[in-house]
């Protein structure tokens, strides 16, 4: 053991050895560097390799550039959760810079189908260099002080070109706060001499890891839904540019290699991605990128795993742009040194193979720039063209909740997606979308990719195994009505802004009687939290109801909300007060009313109408637990409902006094060691228990519940054989990846309050499959028999997934037991069934 830390502390020493400098090292050979511009080492005081960099040293180092540099320029595109500045450093020629704005003008311009074409001649291709997505993939924000250094203190007249001919923008890490916790993590664990040991602490991080955000959202598939801040703010970037070339660099297992694109063909592609892209473009740049690592002997693969089909990836999305966007993988450190079998792997290693695929790409880039350029005009123009011809308008909106189209709409628009007023009333089917609640977006628009994205429904796939998900229509995801028809049919009026949209909700009247909330508004939750924690006494409807209201008769459905006036511990003007401030904050109706007499359906003061009390929620959290889907509820119940819940580790969970809570959540996880015997006494003297994915299976195998699991019958001694080579595809082609299913959901069910279809569009991507049981109450959403609606799905979990239980409310004494099969709350996009969740924490409660 103490020979191999020797041997590892050797490694490091001839790297950086007086012999061979840092530069010699990570740079080819022959290049100097300018006297007056500091390397990373000399400003950081430390070799690029020795520690990890923390973020804010990283954009110290980029400010200095700038002021040193004619050639550099820095800005910030905005703030992380934990407000980090988003950087970026912008490097060309002097002259280019000076003229910043203009270039920019007129590379939209040229992109732009409705205009002429620029002179590509004299037009700089526009580079967007993307580092450290992941932020315990750490070599890559090392790699962006160097790439900096080199385009700007190189002595070497390619860089005098590159800079004519190119704008570089630099984001030295696009999740700088994971990288900061990855970054504290391995520096505060790291040995000296340094541990090679892969069960080293420096190299397993303690849970949630670096990987992930604030909120435990994993970036690198968050460009599509811009859920977080930071993917909106970048993106807002990407489009301000809309660059030739992005890069997407990322790490690996620690006994692989290296990873450059083309991905799998046709298997890991997105399927409506012209195939110039992969075919061609791909084709070309790999060369380069093959060249730079065969030049320093480091081994690589290509064209197998990585999927590039998911729009939300940073490698995907701009090739749904007309740029071309690579993903670069690495074998990783995690740390400074780590054993991989047959040999170590150190940090520098990591960084010099990112290091010469950046610096190949920049060349590959500049190289190609025309054809880039030619390119990118060709492909909005052929899209635009595409979606004329084809004449397909999507029609979408809703009118009971216009806050969630709002927010559909929002999306589009960050997109750069163009939407359109109506002018006329659409019926398709039992839909119908009027002019003052609904919105056209056209394919025949530079945007179109974008827009097939948003509505499409993915049904058909070149490959049956898939990395991630394989159905991504936001308009499923958001639950919002639509409907598809033909631009003949309809006239559209003006262009939609955000302006337009802005939030303009109608001051509720003062009322001395009673108030009443629609709770199929989706801001509903954030208005009730908001009333109970300031002690408003709130009762919510089991039977639907017709009253007079302020605007007239009102129809009001299940779930929906009343405050009476004179049941109230404050004065009626502090009572309208509050109301008037929740339906600000959460941007909803409130109908005021002058009686409790209503013109059909339940009175006000029916004993339909139950007490809703202000739940104390608690979510189990920590090792073991899945760090995802805890983050999107904690980031989901921030956001949309601005209340706080407790986050516990589950290793406390013992010495956590439970009975002080009303809700407890329990996300995918092992919880073997948990007492299952407090958890039930806790349910059976009223507590409410929601369980997801593995956490349902956890309570009903140890029977918390008397639910069972629906299996896959296996036989026992099967005499099928099959080449062990298809063993991958055979069992990858059986996990479901991702897709979109038809449910059917009990609106009547207080889980099931606020909607108003019976047809819900559930996401699956687990192997948790429920029978229905014998009860017919407990059953809030049942998979119909023909449940497929997008994405991959082998036929075996087909007909698993046609008619088990979606959620289960199964009562345990005086408590409730709320299982969902699946992740009502995936990566914070689902707002179809995020409601659900809602439900069972605000509603649980009240289930008999």
């Amino acid at each position: 053991m103490k020979s191999n830390y020797i041997f590892c502390s050797l490694i490091l020493i001839l790297i950086f050895s007086p012999l061979q400098s840092q530069n010699d090292y990570y740079f080819p050979e022959d290049v100097s560097f300018e006297e007056s511009i500091p390397s990373p080492a000399e400003f950081l005081g430390y070799e690029i390799g020795d520690w990890h960099t923390r973020y804010s040293r990283l954009v110290s180092y980029m400010e200095k550039l700038a002021e040193l540099s004619p050639n550099a320029q820095i800005q910030t595109i905005g703030y992380t959760h934990e407000k980090r500045p988003q950087i970026i450093l912008t490097i060309s020629s002097e002259e280019n810079l000076r003229n910043l704005e203009n270039i920019r003008q007129e590379h939209l311009a040229h992109v732009n189908p409705e205009n002429s074409a620029g002179d590509v001649e004299k037009m700089p291709v526009i580079v967007h260099l993307g580092y450290n997505v992941h932020g315990n993939e750490p070599s890559s924000s090392e790699v962006s002080m160097l790439v900096a250094y080199y385009l700007l203190a190189a002595k070497d007249s390619k860089v005098d070109e590159y800079l004519k001919n190119g704008v570089f923008h630099i984001e030295p890490a696009l999740n700088p706060d994971g990288r900061d916790r990855h970054t504290t993590w391995v520096n505060s664990n790291k040995g000296n001499p340094p541990v090679a040991d892969n069960w080293d602490r420096e190299h397993n991080e303690s849970w949630p890891s670096g990987r992930t955000n604030h909120y435990w959202f994993d970036l690198n598939r968050d460009w599509l839904p811009l859920t977080q801040v930071e993917s909106k703010n970048r993106v807002a970037f990407y489009h301000k540019w809309l660059p030739n070339m992005v890069t997407d660099y990322h790490e690996m297992g620690s006994s692989s290699t290296y990873f450059f694109e083309p991905t799998k063909k046709y298997g890991s592609e997105n399927p409506i991605v012209p195939r110039y892209n992969y075919d061609t473009l791909n084709t070309i740049f790999a060369k380069y990128h093959q060249e730079s690592l065969d030049e320093i002997g480091s081994l690589y693969f290509t064209g197998e795993r990585y999927d590039n089909s998911y729009p939300g990836y940073g490698s995907t999305y701009p090739d749904l742009h007309g740029a071309l966007g690579i993903v670069y993988e690495q074998a990783s450190s995690r740390g400074y040194v780590q054993k991989t079998g047959s040999e170590d792997i150190t940090f520098p290693f990591t960084i010099r193979n990112h290091l010469r695929t950046s610096l190949a790409t920049i060349q590959a880039t500049i190289d190609k720039r025309e054809l880039l350029l030619n390119w990118q005009r060709k492909f909005f123009k052929d899209i635009r063209d595409q979606g004329l011809k084809e004449k397909k308008l999507h029609v979408y909106g809703n009118e009971e909740d216009p806050g969630l189209t709002k927010m559909f709409t929002n999306l589009l628009l960050d997109h750069q997606i163009e939407v359109y007023r109506i002018e006329d009333e659409v019926t398709a089917g039992d839909k119908t979308f009027k002019p003052d609640f609904a919105y056209a977006v056209p394919e025949g628009q530079a945007q179109n990719l974008m827009v097939k994205t948003m509505f499409d429904k993915v049904t058909s796939f070149a490959d049956s195994v898939f990395y991630d998900t394989s159905a991504w229509s936001m308009a499923l995801a958001y639950g919002i009505s639509n409907t598809e028809v033909s631009s003949g049919r309809l006239d559209l009026g003006s262009r939609i802004t955000k302006e337009d949209i802005a939030a303009n909700v109608k001051i509720p009247a003062k009322s001395d009687y009673a108030y009443l909330i629609d709770w199929s508004q989706f801001g509903a939750s954030e208005a009730l939290y908001y009333l109970l924690k300031n002690d408003v006494n709130i009762k919510t409807a089991f039977t639907p109801f017709s009253i007079e209201t302020d605007t007239g008769i009102r129809k009001f459905g299940y779930g929906s909300l009343m405050i009476s006036v004179a049941d109230q511990s404050v004065t009626p003007q502090e009572l309208y007060d509050l109301v008037k401030k929740a339906s600000g904050k959460a941007g909803i109706r409130v109908e005021s009313v002058a009686s409790g007499r209503s013109a059909l359906g339940i009175d006000l003061g029916s004993p339909e109408l139950k007490d809703i009390e202000l739940p104390k929620v608690v979510m189990l959290t920590g090792e073991g637990t899945s760090g995802y889907e805890a983050g999107e509820i904690w980031f989901m119940m921030d956001t949309y409902a601005n209340m706080p819940i407790t986050k516990v580790d589950r290793s406390d969970f013992k010495r956590m006094p439970l009975n002080d809570y009303d809700v407890l959540i329990m996300v995918s996880g092992n919880y073997d060691d948990l007492e299952k015997e407090r958890i039930e006494s806790w349910v059976k003297n009223g507590g409410t228990l929601i369980t997801q994915r593995t956490a349902t299976q956890w309570a009903i195998k140890n029977e918390l519940v008397k639910a069972e699991l629906k299996e896959q019958k296996k036989e026992k001694d099967s005499l099928l054989r099959m080449n062990y080579a298809k063993a991958d595809n055979y069992y990858g082609s059986r996990a479901i990846g991702g897709s979109f299913y038809k449910a059917d959901l009990d609106i009547t069910h207080p889980i099931g309050f606020g909607y108003e279809d019976r047809e819900l569009s559930i996401y699956k991507n687990s192997t948790v499959f429920l029978k229905p049981g014998n009860n017919p109450f407990n059953k809030v959403a049942v998979f119909s028999s023909d449940p497929y609606i997008s994405g991959y799905i082998h036929p075996e979990n087909l007909e698993l997934i046609k008619g088990s239980a979606a959620i289960l409310a199964e009562q345990n004494g005086r408590g409730t037991v709320i299982m969902f099969s699946d992740n009502p709350n995936f990566r914070a996009m689902m707002l179809e069934t995020h409601k659900l969740f809602a439900n069972a924490i605000f509603f649980g409660s009240v289930i008999f």
